[in-house]
């Protein structure tokens, strides 16, 4: 097992040296600065073994054949693979490759295809295989040209039909996994409203497919869609309509995808030379100079193309300068726009790249240390030599002793090339096999065009289809910023992000992409950018003001610290203070008559329970607990219970002493002296069953509320059974308006002392408080409720004192004249 770990991490290490080693920057230089790069051209090779050996003198006479400089690079790649094959001792060892590269080979497209056109009518014309007379010449060219066998270039779907195309390679790796590189830069740069420009044809729709399907998957919207027309007089009707899309779009991001020998290469070309900037996230085959002479230094925009990943081929400079040293100079090399050259980051002193190659001339390029890089086409040429040359081996070994037989046989050298699948030289695997899926890499450059026909190209990243999900791309932030300055990209997106404190809106027949932003409800919070709901707060938490975060809630209750519990505190400690002082004096003058004519017992009864009626709102202020909610409502219900008892029993014993002392009627002592005992008894009896029946079943408890107000958890004691809570209260007040009634029936009867009329007055008092208390109360919540609760107990208890016994200690006090009795007898028979 360690041997097979060990021997895949060995087979990987190219893989993994070739993130450190391969160049990160290109840069290039065209001498025509009137002239934009030509971007489609085509070039047809005939690939042909012979069994002489081939120096490497040989490919100077096909290498003159007078073609433009971007046809140039094709061939010199071909004859750099074909040498580098025939100096391989262990490839072809009697036989050697060379190519016939025709004057007239590389033509553009649209002659190329009229070639189609004359070869659709006559087929025999140019043959998949032209089998010779023991030879068998296979045609290598670029992907528009549909009857030839090895292609370079990008990868072309429709070629892909193997039942219409049974001879074909594409030696261009498949795009399958473009559309998620694309897609995981943008969500890397935070883009999420791209414009999108395609060709329309099978090859356009089908990447729009996969694309879409991956925005889709990632919330990242297209702000529009332009499938331009094939047709270039259709085209031309459209293409007012295209520029102005795509210039009043908010977008600062547009693909680009498609052949570059289409009418979309015309849209291209036209949007830049008008000036439109925009970030063109694309492919590598639309990498070409253009001379614009309004660029601006601090622009953002630029090209993002994805290209596939390969290794770097060292040794094509030297080959191409020693096959014509006075031709291929370093100024001659350095002046072909498509030539690629390696630049070396640390001999420049600029603060970016862009900054130093600005103002750069070719004199200051070519004092610089350089080496010639691969473009993707040349790579697929370099692939497509050694994936004939690993066949034709793969013959000779079988077939050693009839070689000449089966070298004639075409049909059997593409049963050998279809299952070749070889390392080539700088360590990446070919497979001929393209029914078999292969592992995607991708390197990202990022591409300037400079005034006056300099380009630079760096690579910030890569993408790999090796690595998990979610970790595929990897950007050089160092190269981005050695790039523009900054490790920022310009934003691209539908709508400004939702900061913390606000939600996504979405309306109807918006973009997912496009939203509105909303404050988080109330206690609601969102501490991220762009969230599509906010997060309640706990209940013992609150939202701050900007609604980013949670804060603990401060606990409350009605302290004794307070100023308001302070208040209520003092006033029930002055009242029950001033009401035994009240008794003090009752007890004090015990003997007098306007003490004595009022049950004195009772009054002492009364005025010790209206001190603990003042003593109980103590209870309610203070930190609650357990033992507190429960003494608070029965000891109000108690005390409160035997005060108006008592009141009760002093009207009741004043109606009975008048009713009762009628002239030729003997008065029940008895019934006099034990009527209020029993009032009393019977009343707190039945309070105390009430009482004991709350506490069986739902006592009050400790509880927390924190909703009444805002950042505040309040403690409180709840009622436990409301209901019962309201049972005391009620038969507070059933006494209560009892004992008006027996006090208002006994309010006219005569005597000196007949405090019937102030009873009647204190329980009017009495019930007005606590019938006011009723809907105040069910309107408040938290600590009010508790505050209303001890007022009305004060209140109540002060009107009671206030009533009965004031105008009493007034007499005695202040009147002591007056506290004498008249004689009853001359006064009733004065009346008579």
């Amino acid at each position: 097992m360690f041997t097979l770990i060990f021997l895949f991490f060995f087979l990987n290490i190219p893989l993994l040296v070739s993130r450190f080693t391969h160049s990160r920057c290109f840069w290039r230089m065209k001498r025509n600065k009137d002239k934009d790069g030509d971007l489609v051209t085509g070039c047809i090779f005939f690939l042909i073994g012979v069994e002489w050996p081939v120096k490497k003198d040989y490919f100077n006479h096909i290498l003159n054949i007078e073609t433009t400089a971007e046809h140039n690079q094709f061939a010199l790649a071909l004859a750099f693979s074909m040498d580098e094959v025939n100096r391989n001792p262990g490839l072809l060892s009697n036989l050697s490759l060379v190519f016939d590269f025709q004057e007239g080979g590389c033509k553009s497209v649209s002659h190329l295809n009229s070639l189609m056109h004359i070869y659709k009518e006559n087929p025999y014309i140019f043959p998949n295989y032209s089998c010779q007379k023991e030879m068998c010449i296979i045609m290598l060219s670029g992907p528009d040209w549909e009857v030839l066998h090895l292609t370079y270039g990008p990868f072309h779907p429709i070629l892909s039909n193997h039942e219409q195309f049974p001879s074909l390679y594409q030696m261009a790796p498949k795009d399958t996994s473009l559309a998620i590189a694309m897609v995981s830069l943008m969500l890397q740069f935070n883009w999420n409203w791209i414009g999108l420009a395609i060709s329309d044809n099978d090859q356009g729709i089908q990447f729009l497919s996969h694309l879409r399907r991956e925005m889709e998957k990632n919330t990242v919207c297209f702000a529009f869609v332009n499938m331009i027309p094939v047709e270039m007089r259709l085209f031309q009707s459209r293409a007012e309509v295209y520029y102005n899309q795509i210039t009043t779009s908010s977008t600062n991001v547009v693909i680009i995808y498609g052949d570059t020998d289409s009418t979309l290469a015309v849209s291209f070309r036209r949007w830049q030379s008008l000036g439109i900037q925009r970030i063109w996230v694309t492919t590598s085959q639309w990498d070409v100079i253009t001379s614009k002479r309004d660029f601006q230094l601090n622009s953002s925009h630029g090209t993002l193309a994805f290209a596939h990943h390969h290794a770097d081929i060292s040794s094509f400079k030297i080959f191409v300068q020693t096959l014509n040293s006075l031709k291929y100079t370093d100024e001659y090399l350095a002046s072909l726009e498509w030539m690629n050259l390696n630049c070396e980051l640390s001999d420049s002193n600029c603060k970016t790249l862009r900054n130093c190659l600005s103002n750069a001339s070719l004199q200051w390029l070519k004092v610089q240390t350089l080496d010639m890089a691969f473009s993707d086409d040349s790579y697929d040429i370099y692939n497509a030599v050694y994936a004939v040359a690993h066949a034709l081996h793969e013959m000779f070994l079988q077939q050693v002793d009839n070689w000449k037989g089966y070298y004639a046989n075409c049909s059997k050298l593409h049963s050998f090339l279809k299952k070749t699948s070889f390392i080539n030289p700088v360590g990446d695997r070919v497979n001929m096999n393209q029914k078999e899926k292969i592992q995607e890499e991708y390197d990202i450059f990022q591409i300037w065009n400079f005034p006056y026909g300099l380009g630079l190209k760096i690579k910030i990243g890569e993408f790999s289809t090796y690595f998990p999900h979610g970790k595929q791309l990897h950007l050089y932030e160092d190269m981005i910023e050695q790039s523009t300055g900054s490790r920022q990209m310009p934003h691209s997106v539908c709508s400004a992000d939702c900061g913390p404190g606000f939600r996504k809106i979405w309306q109807q027949g918006m973009a997912a992409c496009c939203f509105d932003c909303s404050p988080c409800p109330q206690n609601e919070v969102s501490n991220e950018t762009n969230m599509d709901n906010c997060v309640r707060c706990p209940e013992d938490q609150y939202a701050n003001r900007e609604q980013n975060r949670c804060i603990p809630k401060a606990v409350i209750f009605l302290d004794y610290k307070e100023p308001l519990g302070m208040a209520l505190a003092l006033m029930a400690l002055c009242f029950s203070a001033f009401t035994t002082v009240v008794l003090g004096v009752f007890v004090k003058h015990h003997d007098t008559p306007i003490v004595k004519a009022n049950n004195q017992n009772l009054s002492y009864i009364l005025l010790i329970s209206l001190i603990f009626c003042f003593l109980c709102t103590l209870l309610f202020i203070g930190h609650p607990n357990s033992a507190t909610c429960v003494m608070q409502q029965i000891t109000f219900g108690v005390v409160f219970t035997v005060a108006i008892s008592t009141v009760l029993a002093k009207t009741v014993t004043v109606l009975l002493a008048f009713k009762l002392t009628v002239p030729g009627r003997r008065m029940s002592f008895f019934l006099l002296s034990r009527a209020p005992k029993y009032i009393i008894t019977i009343c707190l009896f039945i309070q105390i069953i009430l009482c004991a029946i709350w506490l069986r079943f739902s006592p009050p408890f400790i509880d927390t509320d924190p909703y009444s107000e805002h950042g505040q958890i309040i403690i409180v004691c709840n009622k436990g059974s409301v209901t019962a809570f309201y049972c005391v209260l009620g038969y507070h007040g059933f006494l209560a308006f009892g004992s008006f009634i027996v006090a208002f029936l006994a309010r006219n009867l005569p005597d000196t002392f007949n405090e019937a009329k102030m009873l009647t007055f204190s329980m009017f008092l009495f019930c007005s408080v606590w019938i006011t208390f009723l809907p105040v109360y069910h309107s408040t919540k938290g600590k009010v409720m508790v505050i209303l609760e001890v007022f009305s107990i004060l209140a109540s208890s002060a009107g009671v004192l206030g009533c009965i016994f004031i105008p009493k200690c007034y007499i005695i006090l202040l009147k002591p004249e007056r506290n004498f009795l008249r004689k009853f007898r001359e006064t009733s028979t004065t009346q008579q």
